[in-house]
């Protein structure tokens, strides 16, 4: 972690000794939210977090801080310096931060006189956020994917989306933990893991995947760190870790939001997407971050078909369920998962009926059968049936050898311009970066991905498009757009179990958006499991509404399946590689 020493020392100037509660946490029992009930060796105590300025923060909503700012209870360099102070408590143990943005008290002290001169840009002034370690910055800020090979390379200039949030007031406060390379480097690897940024751990459970690529972003919002964060999606890395911290993940359609400066893995599916402990708050940071980008031609395909006013409008309440039609894909997607997050969705799901929706089962994907691999996760799983000319990791490999050669033609003071470099750089550096398998516990089969993607050399062959094609129209046209419409009913959207991380993989597929809420926390592992909505192109806004109305139902209904506050199960481990993804545990 870097420029610690300054920063605390400003953070213990603005707030005397005796203003706060010691770092580890001695608070009284009633500032403590509940914690999710399952038994455990659970120390929740241990890690609540200080008062800001005599303000409780711990799960402050964008709004409630933006009041507090406005009423002079607090100032964006106060709110700043609590965040960090909060990093300074957990970061040991869960690792969310690759490295801290040195100009984000000047950052917040601007933003500050201009709220006191009567200028306010909007509902993310003054708010802290941080960006995936793979989203550019121009400024004293590494962008580097996680790894040391791009360590003192300088980018071109802000990623589309940190200038868009720069713009809207936000403060950057610094990069977050990734998967190196968002996943694309090994195929046996330890999630949250970077050669760099070291094993990123969620609070819930520190020995378990706690969910990747994007895992730090979704950390750090998870134990209020930050207040909003961004990810960046491929297959599942934003809504996966999104529902393993029990927060709100918002996926976007490819092309609503740039991916200009953005470290790539496949322009055919890599998204810029957003967490917040709401979906208010998730909804604020897509609001800044869409929009049209001469950079990224993808965005063009958004035209006509976004709101004006951005997304925060089609926010509603639990009222706005009756009449919503939502689809179960059964046999796709909910049969897949575990007996017990299953039960408690199915419970979840009863409460939206009862609530006034209509609930139709087995809306199935009609090639569900080919696409959907009963046995989990699968991105070859085309190659896996003996088809890759049916295998998303076919153009994915393809795709990621010729994109990440363009983005690194951008780049000053590096020597790394081709994947070749990377990998070579990666054996050279073995004891840090793993190159060869065995010898990095965080990278088990070495850089097999890379090699894989070196492999193809970039050829864009038959075999290439008619994987392409092959998965779009499968998890498109014939998946979850037909699975929208079911008979003459058209479906509002689909519900569906992102534990399966087979669901969040067709949308990824497809380029189509998806939003996760936290729905409860298996009762062995104490990891937290979501229930996610799935629409078509560009229907945020109609996931947006029923989103923010099952959240609103879950807040009045009293019920225990939503969000939960970490148990902190396993804090003194420090295994590497973290537990697979497992059900129960």
């Amino acid at each position: 972690m870097q420029v610690w020493g300054c920063l605390l020392v400003i953070i213990f100037t603005i707030f005397p000794k005796g203003s706060q509660q010691a770092a580890s946490g001695n608070g009284t029992s009633d500032e403590l939210l509940s914690p999710a009930s399952p038994g455990g060796n659970e120390t929740p105590n241990m890690f609540l977090m200080p008062p800001c300025n005599g303000v409780r923060i711990e799960e402050a909503t964008i709004d409630e801080l933006q009041r507090h700012m406005d009423n002079g209870t607090l100032t964006s360099v106060q709110l700043v310096a609590c965040y960090l102070q909060r990093l300074f408590q957990v970061e040991e143990y869960i690792n969310p931060v690759m490295q801290i943005n040195p100009d984000a008290m000047v950052i917040a002290a601007k933003l500050d006189a201009e709220r006191g001169a009567g200028k306010t840009r909007g509902p993310l002034h003054g708010i802290p956020f941080l960006v995936k370690d793979n989203i550019a910055s121009k400024d004293k800020l590494q962008t580097t994917s996680g790894s040391w090979a791009l360590y003192g390379s300088v980018v071109p200039r802000d990623a589309f989306v940190v200038a868009r949030l720069r713009q809207a007031g936000a403060v950057l406060t610094g990069k977050a933990t990734l998967s190196e390379w968002a996943d694309m480097r090994s195929s046996n690897y330890s999630e949250g893991y970077s050669g760099r940024g070291g094993q990123s751990r969620g609070s819930y459970n520190l020995t378990v995947n706690p969910g990747g690529s994007s895992s730090g972003s979704a950390i750090a919002v998870a134990n209020n760190v930050v207040a909003f964060a961004l990810g960046t999606e491929t297959d599942g890395s934003v809504i996966n870790p999104a529902e393993r911290n029990a927060i709100v993940g918002i996926k976007p359609t490819v092309g609503l939001t740039s991916r200009a400066g953005v470290i790539p893995e496949s322009l055919n599916q890599d998204t810029v997407g957003t967490f917040g402990r709401t979906v208010r708050d998730a909804v604020y940071a897509l609001d800044a971050i869409y929009g049209v980008d001469p950079r990224d031609n993808a965005t063009s395909t958004q035209v006509g078909r976004t709101p004006v006013r951005g997304y925060v409008p089609f926010m509603t309440n639990s009222s706005a369920l009756k009449g919503a039609r939502f689809g179960l894909p059964w046999r796709s997607f909910w049969g897949l998962a575990d007996s017990e997050s299953q039960s408690i969705l199915v419970e979840l799901v009863e409460s939206i009926r009862e609530a006034g929706a209509t609930i139709i089962n087995e809306t199935e994907l009609p090639n569900y059968q080919t696409m959907v691999s009963p046995s989990g996760w699968n991105w070859d799983y085309g190659t896996t049936r003996g088809y890759p000319n049916e295998s998303e990791y076919t153009y994915i490999k393809v795709d990621f050898y010729n994109n990440i050669q363009a983005y690194l033609a951008e780049l000053e003071d590096t020597d790394i311009r081709t994947l070749a470099d990377i990998v070579r750089y990666n054996n050279d550096n073995d004891g840090s970066e793993g190159g060869y398998p065995g010898i990095n516990p965080g990278f088990a089969s070495g850089q097999d991905g890379l090699l894989a993607s070196l492999a193809t050399g970039g050829v864009m062959n038959s075999t290439y498009y008619e994987a392409l094609h092959f998965c779009r129209q499968s998890t498109r046209e014939g998946g979850i757009d037909a699975a929208l419409k079911h008979g003459n009913v058209t479906l509002d959207a689909l519900l569906v179990p992102p534990d399966v991380g087979q669901s969040y993989q067709i949308a990824a597929q497809a380029g189509y958006p998806v939003i996760t809420l936290p729905a409860y926390v298996h009762s062995l592992s104490g990891m937290p499991f979501g229930l996610a909505l799935m629409g078509t192109a560009f229907s945020e806004a109609t996931l947006v509404r029923y989103a923010s109305a099952i959240e609103d139902l879950q807040m009045r209904a009293g019920t225990k399946y939503k969000r939960t506050l970490p148990r902190w199960l396993g804090y003194r481990e420090r295994n590497i590689p973290v537990s697979a993804q497992c059900f129960g545990c």
